[in-house]
């Protein structure tokens, strides 16, 4: 994957923007010490470059019920064609999975899922996970309290 260097005004850009992404050209420019057009045009340069990949409302999870929020470490039987693009592509498509990583280790596969309840998530276990082909252990942290949960990338 190539990175792409990015210059001083494009991390100022960048930093706010992850602060509150609702800001206006002329509030952005204001913010960062540069005039609205240049400030705009470099925006748009972050947008169609990919650096900025989209724009979301931060929801919090708690307040629409979702209370439960577990990191589910899966192993698979065997990497064989076939059982990982299925499995990923299950995971991809299942709403209550917020993010899946690959990973080195014990486990093939660390899942975040967010569910209302503990019910929510043996069902989701149960009816999902274990029924996919290949899967051969899923072992879960359950997290009692979430001590730092950021979505701004560190730019420095």
């Amino acid at each position: 994957m190539k990175t792409t260097s990015l210059d001083t005004a494009s991390l100022k850009i960048l930093a706010e923007l992850q602060k509150n992404c609702r800001l206006s050209s002329n509030e952005l420019a204001e913010i960062i010490g540069m005039s609205a057009s240049p400030c705009w045009r470099r925006q748009k340069e972050l947008e169609e470059s990919g650096v900025i990949a989209r724009y979301a409302a931060i929801v919090d999870r708690r307040k629409i019920g979702l209370l439960v929020c577990c990191m589910a470490h899966v192993s698979l039987q065997k990497h064989t064609e076939g059982v990982l693009e299925n499995f990923e592509e299950t995971v991809r498509l299942r709403p209550e999975v917020v993010e899946c990583y690959e990973t080195t280790g014990t486990a093939d596969y660390v899942l975040k899922v967010v569910v209302r309840d503990m019910d929510a998530y043996h069902d989701f276990l149960h009816n999902v996970l274990f029924k996919l082909n290949g899967v051969s252990n899923v072992n879960t942290s359950v997290a009692l309290r979430e001590v730092k949960y950021e979505t701004a990338l560190p730019l420095s």
